[in-house]
Formats: structure tokens, C-alpha cells, sequence
């Protein structure tokens, strides 16, 4: 039962960082010159929009690596919801092309804005726990690790 229960817990870490680890990084690094054009768009210069896609890369790759492993994994789950956020708002900007409501492209901006939003919740739960009381198990250790594949179960016995 303690290997179903290890897979289960990987498996569900790897759904969440999926997207990042191996697709958007491939992607990145496959098309670095489309991507660093996709940049220019939101710092209209190359060398900005170059360090903007490595350091991208280097969140997406070692961040996830850090969910993956459960090594400071409240950290990297943090900095991921802040990529997410941070993206979504300079990649999905929905109220610029001003046909949303007439289902244009600022319509399928605004999902997309809010998927990202709705992966910076996950990685949010990675981070902070699933209730109040374990919020403070991260302001105490920040760089600390949730041991997502330990044998004992994370819920108070009762």
C-alpha cells in the first residue's frame, strides 16, 4: 500500500508540473528564437526578452525538479505560482484586444489567464498545506520540504 500511496503522490505532482517539465521547457529551448520573440512582445527589446526566456527555463526546469523530488518543495511551489500569476498577466492580457464580448481572441486570453491562475492555486497548495493550520509549517520553514512521499499520512489521527 505504501508504494500505491508514493506513485499516487508523485503522479499528482507530475500532473501539476507537466506543463512546465518537459513541455513549455522543451518548447523553449526547441524554439529559443520564437520564443524570445513571443518576450519581445512584452519588453519590446531582445536582450530583456532573452534573459526574460532563460530565466523562465530555469524556474520552469529546476522549480519542477524541486516539486518532483520534494526538496524545498514549498519554496519551488511558490515561485511557481508566481510565475503563473506573472505570466498570466503579461502573456494573457484579455482586456487589450477589447473583443471579449463578442468571443474574439480576448475571450480565449481570459481562460487561459485563468487557467494559469487556477495552477498558481495548486502549486499554492504545495506551499501553504490544505488548511489553516499548516500555513505556519511554511512561515517557519520556508525552504523547508512537505516529504511528499513519506509513509505516514499527513492527516491529524482522531
Amino acid at each position: 500500500m505504501a508504494s500505491l500511496s508514493v506513485a499516487i503522490a508523485f503522479g499528482v505532482r507530475l500532473l501539476l508540473v507537466l506543463l512546465f517539465l518537459p513541455f513549455s521547457a522543451l518548447d523553449k529551448i526547441l524554439n529559443f528564437k520564437g520564443a524570445v520573440g513571443q518576450a519581445r512582445e512584452a519588453v519590446h527589446a531582445t536582450a530583456p526578452a532573452t534573459l526574460l526566456i532563460l530565466v523562465g527555463l530555469g524556474v520552469e526546469i529546476g522549480m519542477s525538479l524541486c516539486i518532483l523530488t520534494g526538496t524545498a518543495d514549498r519554496a519551488a511551489a511558490f515561485v511557481l505560482a508566481g510565475y503563473c500569476g506573472v505570466t498570466a498577466l503579461l502573456w494573457k492580457p484579455f482586456w487589450r484586444p477589447g473583443d471579449f464580448w463578442s468571443g474574439g481572441k480576448g475571450r480565449e486570453l481570459f481562460w487561459d489567464f485563468l487557467k494559469n491562475f487556477a495552477l498558481a492555486g495548486g502549486f499554492l497548495l504545495i506551499t501553504f498545506g490544505t488548511g489553516a493550520g499548516t500555513v505556519q509549517d511554511f512561515l517557519t520553514d520556508p525552504l523547508g520540504s512537505t516529504h511528499p512521499y513519506a509513509a505516514e499520512s499527513g492527516f491529524p489521527k482522531g
